[in-house]
């Protein structure tokens, strides 16, 4: 273990003092496990244990612009510039799932579970996922002829991970919220399947000012921080933007001149989270299964089309040369009447025979028969143990979707459409339907194919005058039968490419009369789905389920509002470099029972530097406000829940990040403002208890046009590096400063591509612990 010289009375251990190869500009602890994850300048990621050993370093090959931790420390979201989210196994760092969620860089991401686990005992519906009841483990994607692990971004079958993170039964509920740089929030349930989308701009708070409505809105916002409360109820925004005053009289909107540039929060109601939670695990869990469901049947049909491509390509490769010679030869027919005259008996022509004994020959003959019954069986492979299986757990999915549909007074809240979850149920019906027809023409296709390969190899045998008596039997009928309608025809492609002009396939009238009389004994209700491919049924079924899960995302999108609106300080700069801090805290004054709603349980805190450019009055400060998610409730009953505190940092210093810390601690990161450099001079690292500083309650009115905070230039309080628990860094200090409430621990980094990794507790034991 590495250390500085010993100091007495220090009350943070330095643990280790090592070089990163790149600077840092993310870090994040793992919320269960010793493990710090950091995103370097150029944007790769480094997972490294608390003793330092690297665990794995990935570079998605795009610029990192947020990262955060999935609660059971399983999987990290990584937000991209281009929009995207991606998740990651902890394990080896690889790529689980990637959202397109965003248009715009992704520049906040928060991860928030349920604090109970579904199926507790209590008033908490209990639900069990049936599907393993009934069917063995799900299919995974098949991987691509002639590829090794690796290649693609197919899973192996030892991988587990992508399983895992489907499989939510026994997660608790948690809701993955990420913002963007044009003020917009995706919700997604595990991470995986979006439930939400709002944007900011469409927020508006009202208020009543001399009789007059006045409706206050921002322009311009960019989302800076989302934090999801723990009981999912609400979720507080820092967004940087202009709020501008509307007064809304006669349905004319005018708006007031310039308005306040600069940090502002918000308070929107999630309580849809937490009053549906049980409801929207289920749909949850079903629709996220059902969608890698629908990745494995497309990648099905798209091996499968590849691989019966190639063998066709084989076959028509060796016996297209057959048309030529017949032209060569100066005679009029196609190789099928040629073909049939030789099974006639009558005399082989000059072309057919110079294709036979020539051209096409033993050898190739049995490699086209080879490369074609190959085909055939990895086609019938691939339905038994990848796209059939995948089908039919899909049905029953959306069997239970269907069932939880009818049940309208808890499902229909959250946009569960019973018309549309029929819709797509029958859909996956026609899709197990198309499998097993298909399966029927691929076996027909391949015997007849074998059965004229046959029927080749004896003349060719003949031909060349060698006998044929060990060779296998023909039937004649069944030649005849693949000239007429196979020999230029391709039926199994037709029925797994997916082309732009639909192919109808055509069906006997008395067979689609039967299918109409279906109708009225519970068939399908379209009973066009014979004529359609595979293909087609496959994209119908798809558009179904998008059509059917877009219900609840709309319907939830709807339900998250703004409870309230809060201007913080002026900025005209970007305040993305602020350094920032929320976290909710148990609220020991009030006595809630488990089962209680979730109204008060727990208290915000909003930690940030207030910029020196802000209020002229107001230098080097850090401003602390809680209580604020609850105030516009508070101000309708008589009193306000806001409280603040102005924080003045010791002079010579400057606050380079901070973090809110356990219950109601926030650790500082303070630099020299002596220094001559960025990489001189030294830092201070302390921890401040929060609950100890004299807060101040904030007034609220209706008027929303000035910074509220300024009213607390008055009350400052002057922090004493003598009174805190504070440890001196002999290097200056660059943000992220990434802190662990779990483990008790922080590293701070250097401005020299130092990481310093320091034991906060005091308590021996602890320290131990996290070594």
């Amino acid at each position: 273990m590495e250390t500085d010289e010993v100091e007495q009375g220090l009350p943070f251990q330095l643990q280790f003092d090592k070089p990163v190869p790149s600077q840092i500009k993310i870090a994040e602890w793992n919320p269960e496990k010793d493990l710090l994850a950091m995103v370097t300048e150029d944007s790769k990621i480094l997972l490294h244990r608390f003793n330092w050993q690297r665990l794995w370093t990935i570079s998605p090959g795009r610029c990192i612009t947020s990262l955060c931790w999935r609660p059971d420390g399983k999987a990290i979201a990584v937000g991209l510039e281009d929009g995207t989210v991606s998740l990651h196994d902890v394990e080896n760092g690889k790529l689980l799932r990637s959202m397109k969620s965003h248009t715009v860089a992704v520049v906040c991401l928060n991860w928030e579970e349920d604090g109970q686990l579904i199926g507790d005992s209590g008033n908490i519906l209990t639900y069990e996922d049936r599907t393993s009841r009934f069917f063995p483990p799900a299919p995974r994607v098949p991987r691509m002829p002639g590829l090794v692990s690796g290649d693609t971004g197919f899973m192996d079958d030892s991988e587990d991970s992508f399983g895992e993170l489907s499989n939510s039964s026994h997660q608790r509920f948690n809701i993955l919220c990420s913002g963007d740089k044009d003020g917009s929030i995706c919700f997604s349930i595990f991470g995986i399947f979006p439930i939400g989308k709002i944007n900011i701009h469409k927020f508006s708070v009202s208020t009543l000012l001399m009789d007059n409505q006045v409706t206050y809105r921002l322009l311009n916002a960019s989302i800076c921080k989302v934090a999801l409360s723990k009981d999912l109820c609400h979720l507080i925004v820092t967004c940087s933007g202009e709020l501008v005053e509307e007064s809304i009289e006669s349905r004319d909107r005018h708006i007031f001149g310039h308005g306040l540039l600069g940090l502002h929060s918000l308070v929107l109601d999630t309580s849809i989270f937490w009053k549906r939670k049980n409801e929207l695990h289920q749909v949850a869990q079903q629709a996220s299964n059902i969608e890698d469901l629908t990745e494995v049947i497309r990648a099905s049909l798209s091996v499968m089309c590849k691989q019966w491509s190639d063998a066709m390509h084989m076959f028509h490769e060796k016996f297209d040369s057959l048309s030529s010679l017949i032209i060569d030869h100066g005679l009029d027919s196609s190789p099928q009447e040629e073909f049939l005259s030789l099974l006639c008996g009558a005399r082989t022509s000059p072309p057919l025979h110079q294709f036979l004994v020539s051209s096409l020959g033993e050898v190739g003959l049995k490699r086209v028969s080879k490369a074609v019954s190959n085909a055939g069986k990895e086609l019938q492979l691939i339905v038994l143990d990848h796209l059939q299986p995948a089908a039919e757990i899909i049905g029953f999915r959306m069997g239970e979707l269907r069932g939880l549909s009818r049940w309208r007074t808890r499902y229909k809240v959250i946009g569960l459409d019973e018309r549309l979850v029929d819709n797509a149920t029958e859909k996956a019906g026609m899709l197990l339907v198309q499998v097993e027809r298909f399966m029927m023409i691929l076996s027909s296709a391949v015997q007849q194919f074998s059965n004229f390969f046959s029927w080749l190899l004896k003349c060719i045998k003949l031909l060349m005058s060698e006998t044929s008596d060990q060779l296998l039997p023909f039937n004649s009928e069944l030649v005849i039968i693949f000239l007429r309608f196979l020999y230029d025809q391709d039926p199994v492609r037709q029925l797994l490419e997916l082309s732009e002009v639909d192919h109808n396939i055509e069906i006997e009238l008395e067979t689609m009369q039967k299918i109409k009389e279906l109708v009225q004994l519970g068939g399908f209700s379209d009973s066009e789905y014979l004529r359609r491919t595979m293909a087609k049924e496959f994209q119908q079924m798809e558009s179904s389920f998008k059509e059917a899960f877009a219900m609840p995302f709309t319907t939830v999108s709807e339900k998250i509002l703004c409870e309230d609106l809060l201007p913080m300080f002026p900025c005209p700069s970007s305040p993305f470099n602020v350094p920032m801090s929320i976290s909710y805290y148990k609220d020991i004054s009030q006595d809630v029972s488990t089962y209680q709603t979730c109204q008060h349980r727990f208290i915000d805190y909003i930690a940030f530097k207030v910029p020196d450019e802000s209020f002229s009055d107001v230098a080097n400060c850090i401003g602390i406000a809680r209580g604020f998610m609850h105030d516009s409730s508070s101000v309708k009953k008589g009193y306000t829940s806001l409280e603040a505190v102005l924080l003045s940092v010791p002079d010579g210093y400057h606050c380079v990040d901070l973090s809110l810390y356990k219950e109601s601690q926030m650790v500082l990161l303070l630099n020299e403002t002596t220094s001559t450099s960025e990489s001189s001079g030294s830092a201070h690292m302390l921890v401040v208890q929060v609950t100890d500083l004299p807060f101040v309650s904030v007034p609220r009115s209706t008027n929303l046009n000035y910074w509220k905070l300024h009213e607390l230039k008055d009350s400052i309080t002057y922090l004493q590096m003598e009174n805190e628990k504070a440890r001196s860094i002999p290097h200056s200090a660059i943000a992220p400063l990434a802190v662990s409430a779990s483990r008790g621990v922080a590293c701070v980094f250097a401005a020299r591509k130092r990481a310093l990794v320091y034991i906060l507790e005091e308590d021996e034991d602890e320290a131990t612990d996290a070594e």
